[in-house]
């Protein structure tokens, strides 16, 4: 092993350490979408969205929410309407704070567009995965 995969393996162990209770993934359809995108004399660029979805089989609803800031370039966000299917991976709230409902995003991944928020090499395609209600 080199030295680059021994870095790569510890920065993921460390990663699973310290967020893997809390790693959590949805996938359903989007009930709505609210982006917000905020410039702070032009050097400073904001991006908040709030997708709220409908998990596949649940009569619940899952709010996520993606934040990212950047210096002098526009933050990038994939296009994501109302009525899509979509895969949300990202990190539940810590237990006891007010945002413990919440999905913080990290990836999004549109099935109706094929489209990924975040690129991921060498990913397989997602595939359905119907649970039998008989066996239940």
């Amino acid at each position: 092993m080199g030295f680059k995969d021994k870095f790569k393996q510890q920065y993921a162990q460390t990663y699973m350490n310290k967020y893997g209770d809390r790693l959590t993934q949805v996938q359903g359809k989007v009930l709505s979408i609210k982006v917000e995108e905020k410039a702070i004399l032009w050097i400073f660029h904001k991006l908040l969205a709030t997708i709220v979805v409908k998990p596949e089989g649940s009569k619940s609803i899952t709010k996520c929410v993606y934040k990212k800031n950047r210096w002098f370039k526009k933050v990038t966000f994939i296009s994501v309407l109302q009525g899509h299917n979509v895969v949300i991976q990202g990190l539940k709230g810590k237990k006891g704070k007010d945002n413990r409902e919440n999905i913080e995003i990290m990836n999004i991944r549109n099935l109706t567009t094929k489209r990924d928020l975040v690129p991921v090499e060498g990913a397989p395609k997602v595939q359905r995965v119907r649970q039998d209600r008989r066996y239940r």
